[in-house]
């Protein structure tokens, strides 16, 4: 019997097996994927079946044994890595690697400590049947005969796999009606048409993206036009021009999420200096990140030009040739000396690229600092000096200026050098929260010497000084140690409201106050603008001035939840913002079809490179 049975063992059929189970395993301990039911399960185990099969079943097309051995090692192999290389990346960003991420090599050499810090020796497992496969072929034990398939099995084991396919898609249809439709929500994807199969479809929808340039005409642009035109909010009578004529500085606050303001860890402020320079300024309480896989790039992005970011990839890499409208440019023409101000390689992000696009007349990077290990940890310079620096290189700008900067000592993994250690770790099972509140003390004490610096060099009172957090710092994977800082569940409504991040304007002259209203980095645009008492009207813009008394309370997230003042729409659910409670789902209902709309008319502005055909003078510019 034992003899009949390993006979008919297929070499195939074995690398099949084995990749199929070990995916199978992956989803289930690495990726943090909700099943609901028996039959989310069974779609999440057969999923990746079909795909593995065809793939390996390419084997049967080699006539000589080596050449196929070698194919279903080095396919094992890849399919291997391709999933490891998303469990890294989920374990990072809680998301799913897209083809235009993968392209972005540029950011490899600067990733570093954030990526080393995802790896551990227990990571070799993930190559574990690449590591049997490999040691069967070449031991090749008696216990084990691989046979070659007939005609007629190999016949079999194709419609087999076509029919698993077919089975999958149509269970997965009953299960999430116009999945394919649902692209911001790789999750759903992956946990229904399975991580290589999503990859195929990655990979249509980046042709698919490339072919919209080719194919678009200035017609799209207006009816885009008119759609932004109707939202356009008229500015604050009495706000609008409090600001004329003031130097602008935008300081992007690396992943700093407002439930730090106001708040203490070990009985320690961790915040100080934020949330006293919160009551001089315009403070805006309700006020949400809006990026996808560009993070820091993605709210640069966001601010500047009043659209959303892409779901697949970021903008400054994918769409960097695009014409833009950017904030930048419209200060330039009322006589502003735009510039940016990052201490690290001008490369990253394709920044270098990005910025001539979005229209700086300069670009202060790396080289234009004084970098050294003393003043360097995790990612590069330190908050402190680079604060430091740019007032110098600030003194000697051209008034008035348009500076916008980018912290870097903030970012994950969260590291730091004990004599810049305000306050204790956190005690917690996750050493990247620990860490986080160090960090964000010294970002908040860095930036309190910004602002006496800047007292000194005699700019403070002839500046508009802008903080804004730029993405979370804290993913939906420690949301068990989040529990236990916040001391109640992390459900989908609570993770929707942690993408909260401080927005504060502190304008000269003009008294504090707290701003409850809902809004997103997308509106970031008109509201400074208006206030330095340039118009939008007419602009290509999906955001709204905050300040405006026809502002609606609304934001929406690039992966489809979104806010208003009464609900918040996540985890497919309605939430009541009074109770924290699910609620009957046609509250929402309204508001899931205007936050499709607008990111669909921002996705086919960017898709098109639509602003090309952008006149400001006559509105729509003849092809």
């Amino acid at each position: 019997m034992k003899r009949t049975i390993s006979s008919n063992i297929s070499l195939i059929a074995v690398a099949v097996l084995f990749l199929w189970m070990k995916t199978y395993v992956v989803y289930k301990t690495s990726f943090n994927m909700d099943i609901e039911n028996t039959l989310q399960e069974f779609i999440l185990l057969i999923n990746p079946l079909s795909f593995i099969m065809l793939a390996m079943g390419v084997g049967f097309f080699f006539k000589s044994d080596k050449a196929r051995n070698r194919y279903l090692l080095g396919m094992s192999f890849f399919l291997s890595f391709l999933l490891f290389a998303n469990v890294v990346f989920y374990r990072f960003f809680n998301d799913f690697i897209t083809m235009p991420l993968l392209f972005q090599t540029s950011n490899f050499a600067d990733l570093g400590n954030s990526v080393t810090e995802e790896f551990n020796v227990a990571d070799i497992l993930y190559f574990a049947d690449v590591i049997i496969l490999f040691l069967l072929l070449k031991f090749k034990p008696s216990f084990v005969k691989f046979r070659p398939m007939s005609k007629m099995s190999r016949r079999a084991y194709f419609l087999s796999a076509a029919a698993i396919m077919f089975l999958n898609l149509g269970l997965a249809e009953i299960e999430r009606p116009q999945l394919l439709t649902r692209t911001f929500d790789r999750e759903m994807l992956v946990k229904n048409i399975g991580t290589f199969n999503y990859h195929i479809y990655d990979i249509f929808l980046q042709s698919k993206s490339s072919a919209q340039r080719a194919l678009a005409d200035g017609s799209e642009l207006t009816e885009i036009g008119n759609f932004s035109d109707a939202n356009y909010a008229a500015p604050n009578d009495e706000l609008f021009g409090a600001a004329k004529g003031k130097n602008l500085i935008m300081v992007s606050v690396e992943s700093t999420q407002a439930f730090v303001m106001n708040n203490k860890v070990n009985g320690q402020e961790i915040t100080p200096f934020l949330n006293d320079f919160a009551k001089e300024s315009l403070n805006f309480t309700n006020f949400y990140h809006q990026t996808g896989q560009g993070k820091t790039s993605d709210a640069e992005f966001l601010t500047e030009n009043s659209l959303y970011p892409l779901s697949r990839g970021a903008v400054f890499f994918t769409h960097s040739g695009n014409e833009f409208n950017s904030m930048a440019e419209k200060l330039e023409e009322n006589g502003y000396y735009s510039n940016a101000m990052h201490a690290n390689n001008k490369s990253f992000w394709n920044r270098d690229i990005m910025y001539d696009a979005i229209g700086y007349e300069r670009f202060y990077d790396v080289n234009d600092y004084e970098v050294n290990e003393d003043n360097s940890v995790n990612w590069g310079m330190k908050d402190v000096p680079f604060f430091e620096q740019s007032v110098g290189l600030m003194k000697e700008m051209p008034q008035p200026f348009y500076s916008k900067m980018i912290t870097l000592t903030n970012h994950h993994p969260f590291y730091y050098d004990e004599e810049d250690k305000m306050i204790d770790e956190f005690n917690s099972n996750s050493g990247t929260l620990n860490r986080y509140f160090v960090t964000v003390r010294y970002t908040d004490e860095a930036l309190k010497t910004f602002v006496e610096d800047l007292k000194e060099a005699g700019l403070y009172e002839d500046s508009v000084i802008v903080l804004y957090g730029d993405h979370y710092g804290i993913s939906e994977n420690h949301n068990e140690a989040m529990a236990q800082y916040l001391g109640k569940e992390v459900t989908p409504y609570v993770s929707a409201e942690l993408q909260k991040v401080p927005f504060m304007i502190h304008i000269p002259g003009v008294d504090g106050q707290e701003i409850s209203t809902v809004g997103g980095q997308v509106d970031v645009r008109p509201t400074l603008l208006h206030l330095l008492g340039i118009d939008t009207k007419g602009d290509v813009q999906f955001g709204q001035d905050l300040l405006s008394e026809d502002h609606e309370n609304f934001a929406a997230f690039r992966d489809g939840r979104f806010v208003t003042e009464d609900y918040v729409y996540a985890g497919d659910a309605c939430w009541d913002k009074a109770t924290g409670e699910q609620t009957d789902a046609t509250y929402c209902t309204p508001y899931i079809e205007k936050a499709a709309a607008e990111l669909n008319y921002s996705d086919r502005v960017i898709y098109g490179d639509l602003l090309r055909f952008y006149d400001p003078d006559s509105a729509i510019k003849e092809q």
